[in-house]
């Protein structure tokens, strides 16, 4: 089957019963995404698949044939790390890290569809992972860090443009 993983079109075998978390990893060699609960629960298995973050673990390989399906490798730009990943560095939101490629994937895409969000907001999106390093509090800082940065630049260039 093939699909795009991170923007590159990548070709592999598997069985029409195999994972897609399994696919990525040991297929495909995308070993930043983690398997947990294998029931979805975790959350330390959400990749983006066509821009929409989901649990890897919840879905065949077979159904990703021809689509996009991101990982927290596609996150960086190069040697570069994005900029959630950077406040997650910050901020000392990382903790033992098995789970946080997931909450960076799911992060991220919350970050793409709510660019002002509250505390609260956050908190209920990461009530969606299991982190036993209760790393949550400087998360929460992360992201808040990142949408008050976006924000920012938005405005600077809408400020430009004048």
């Amino acid at each position: 089957m093939t699909l795009r993983l991170n923007g590159v079109v990548r070709s592999g075998a598997c069985e029409p019963r195999e994972l897609l978390s399994d696919f990525i990893r040991h297929e495909l060699g995308a070993t930043g995404t983690h398997v947990g609960c294998e029931h979805g629960v975790c959350g330390a298995c959400t990749v983006h698949v066509d821009g929409v973050a989901c649990r890897s673990c919840l879905m065949l390989a077979v159904q990703a044939e021809g689509r996009g399906i991101d990982t927290v490798e596609g996150l960086a730009s190069g040697n570069t790390l994005s900029d959630l990943q950077d406040a997650f560095r910050r901020h000392h939101a990382l903790q033992c890290g098995f789970c946080t490629a997931g909450i960076l994937m799911s992060c991220a895409d919350y970050l793409m569809r709510v660019p002002d969000p509250t505390e609260d907001d956050v908190r209920e999106i990461l009530s969606g992972h299991i982190c036993r390093c209760t790393g949550y509090t400087p998360i929460v800082e992360a992201v808040l860090d990142v949408a008050a940065l976006r924000r920012n630049r938005s405005g600077e260039k809408e400020v430009s443009h004048a």
